[in-house]
């Protein structure tokens, strides 16, 4: 039986994919009060919503209002956007696990985060060896309820101007059909699939932990939201 009246955590709700899940976790009727821990305002008015302005990197000095029923981590940068690698792998790396510590010691028992495709601790290149450690940290810290996605490559228009990711899902978006069997998992996948099926996951018995991207197509589609 689904439960009613849950409190749920965002981090990243200004990104692409953040925005559209809260987005439909306002219209969820599941959904009492969503928590916002960001470095910006969101624009948004609903009653739903209690905001937190934090430096994410300090996040541990705000662990007495870290409570919540499902913790979903949507956090993440480029290479491009953050070229400084401690940087870079403290956003990455750094705030999913940190999320992960604490909500674990709160009682949290449902954690999602976004990783990537690629990801592996023992990977040679940077940005695909930081998602591995990151996923490492997270299934370290034992929440009961924990599913991590590895999406393809995100399509959707961002806010700000990245020419070259535009180009690339326009070339992805003419290739997807092609993309079958065994290759399906590279298709481009939109950020309303990756919400629908965090979603889908945080509410429903789901034994897998890791999903590639075209087992989070698939789970979306069971999502009514």
């Amino acid at each position: 039986m689904q439960r009613f009246g849950k409190t749920a955590i965002i981090l990243g709700a200004t990104g692409l994919t953040g925005g559209v899940l809260l987005d439909l976790l306002l219209k969820d009727e599941r959904y009492e009060q969503i928590k916002l821990f960001t470095r910006s305002r969101t624009g948004l008015k609903n009653p739903k919503i209690e905001e937190y302005l934090i430096d994410l990197f300090e996040m541990e000095q705000f662990k007495n209002l870290f409570q919540a029923d499902e913790v979903y981590c949507c956090v993440g940068t480029t290479q491009k956007k953050t070229p400084d690698k401690d940087t870079y792998r403290q956003i990455d790396f750094g705030i999913p696990a940190t999320a992960a510590k604490m909500a674990a010691e709160n009682g949290i028992e449902v954690f999602l985060v976004i990783s990537a495709m690629g990801a592996n601790q023992n990977s040679r290149i940077f940005y695909n060896r930081t998602k591995g450690e990151m996923e490492g940290a997270v299934l370290d810290a034992k929440i009961s309820k924990t599913h991590i996605l590895r999406p393809a490559l995100i399509s959707g228009d961002r806010e700000e101007s990245r020419p070259a990711e535009f180009f690339g899902k326009k070339l992805m978006q003419a290739l997807n059909p092609l993309l079958r069997g065994k290759l399906k998992k590279y298709r481009s996948i939109h950020p309303k699939e990756i919400a629908k099926s965090m979603i889908f996951l945080a509410n429903h018995h789901f034994d897998k932990k890791i999903l590639e991207s075209d087992e989070i197509k698939d789970i979306a589609a069971k999502e009514n939201v």
